[in-house]
């Protein structure tokens, strides 16, 4: 099933038309309304009329989160406050929040968004879906929940937190789609085997995730655990909030919902457009947002874009998993590290549960990385020999894939904090010398 086939089938001429004719519009809007944009275009000796098709994007400025936050928090708004009808921010915690407002129409593009992916995933009006998300100032849980009810099912706003309940009512409310971070599924999944349960007692099938990086393996833990098809939800709250991409049933990358969020791959160290299939780092401008649209947003996500008809039927161009962020990859004496890649080898690896930290630090004068890992339950013993042989095979792996050593260390069951939100993978003492 296709939500919005005129636009998610489009041929490739009518959507770049389309995208010219926005991109247009929107330049002529946010240079009007928006100073910092104007004082950009003029830097640049760039007038409004200058933008002819999508091709002209590239003669545009940047924007960068510290953009947002130094503008905080109206500066960058483009519609007047009266038109403003919600506002979401996103962490604050490394300095200013940044603040996302929209209008009645930027709500309507979202759940319009949103039931397409949900559509993607197979969810029907017939379903009961659990949105997981957090509620509140993070656009996870209302992103997902006005996209449920805009395409017709049952929604159960969950959120976080209690998560024997949450159990309770997926199992008596024959719960059949939920839709939270990888990390709070799994925590899920552990809890539900805890309460002496099992995917048999419950009625999952559909798994909407995302708001963090997971790979493969872990989509395939999940599924093994909780009986269910995990699919790849992307979105962020500059951009929109979740809605952004989304996987269909070929699940051969994420569909785009491009005629209202337009990607680019740029290389993030000479900020040149790359070609599809190149890895780089991935950008977006908003087509038809009214409340805060943004040109060339740098979202610090690092990916692949590809193009190609699906043979689900979409034409919309798709983009890669995100193998990490530009602003969160660890250099470990010289190596390019990302928690993705130790999280696929710990869950290669049947010894091990998908729960683990990495410790950064500095030893005279020396970067150090230890990889803390708990062990399953059936493979935790007394025997010192045999834990010592499956440290060795983990560090070995680790090596091969990172290309430098990680001190080991192996965790008793249930000893590593769970998280019902993000998973917390790193602490980098470095940074607090």
């Amino acid at each position: 099933m296709i939500w919005n086939p005129n636009k998610e089938c489009m041929s490739r001429d009518e959507m770049h038309d389309l995208q010219g004719k926005r991109l247009q519009k929107l330049v002529g809007y946010v240079y009007h309304n928006v100073p910092f944009y104007r004082n950009k275009m003029q830097e640049l000796d760039i007038a409004p009329e200058d933008i002819k098709s999508i091709e002209d994007i590239t003669k545009l400025p940047f924007t960068t989160k510290q953009d947002l936050r130094d503008n905080y928090p109206y500066g960058l708004q483009a519609a007047p406050l009266s038109e403003i009808v919600r506002v979401h921010a996103s962490s604050g915690t490394t300095g200013n929040p940044t603040i996302v407002g929209y209008t009645r129409k930027d709500l309507a593009v979202w759940s319009e968004v949103m039931a397409r992916c949900l559509t993607a995933y197979g969810v029907t009006r017939d379903d009961t879906f659990s949105v997981s998300y957090g509620y509140g100032l993070f656009t996870g849980g209302l992103g997902a929940h006005y996209g449920v009810e805009n395409l017709g099912a049952t929604v159960i706003p969950t959120s976080t937190g209690n998560t024997e309940k949450h159990i309770r009512l997926i199992r008596d409310l024959k719960i059949s789609g939920i839709a939270c971070t990888p990390s709070y599924a799994l925590y899920l999944a552990e809890t539900l085997e805890k309460m002496g349960l099992s995917k048999k007692d419950v009625s999952l099938r559909i798994g909407a995730f995302g708001a963090e990086p997971w790979t493969e393996n872990m989509r395939k833990e999940i599924e093994d655990r909780l009986g269910l098809k995990a699919y790849n939800l992307y979105g962020l709250s500059e951009i929109m909030g979740p809605g952004v991409s989304y996987e269909c049933e070929c699940q051969s990358g994420s569909h785009i919902a491009e005629d209202h969020f337009y990607p680019e791959i740029i290389n993030p160290d000479t900020l040149e457009q790359l070609p599809y299939g190149e890895q780089g780092e991935l950008v977006f401008t908003t087509l038809t947002k009214e409340g805060m649209p943004l040109l060339r947003y740098r979202t610090k996500d690092l990916c692949t874009l590809m193009s190609g008809d699906c043979p689900c039927g979409r034409t919309a161009v798709r983009m890669g998993r995100i193998v990490g962020r530009s602003d969160d990859m660890l250099i470990i004496r010289g190596i390019n590290v990302f928690p993705s890649q130790v999280e696929s080898v710990i869950l290669d690896m049947p010894e091990f549960e998908p729960q683990y930290m990495l410790v950064v630090d500095r030893v005279n004068n020396l970067d150090t990385i230890q990889v803390q890992v708990e062990v399953r339950r059936d493979f935790f013993n007394d025997d010192i020999g045999r834990m010592l042989a499956m440290k060795k095979r983990l560090a070995d792996k680790l090596k091969s894939v990172l290309s430098i050593g990680a001190d080991v260390k192996l965790m008793e069951p249930g000893s590593i904090e769970r998280s019902q939100g993000k998973g917390r993978h790193v602490i980098d003492n470095r940074v607090l010398k």
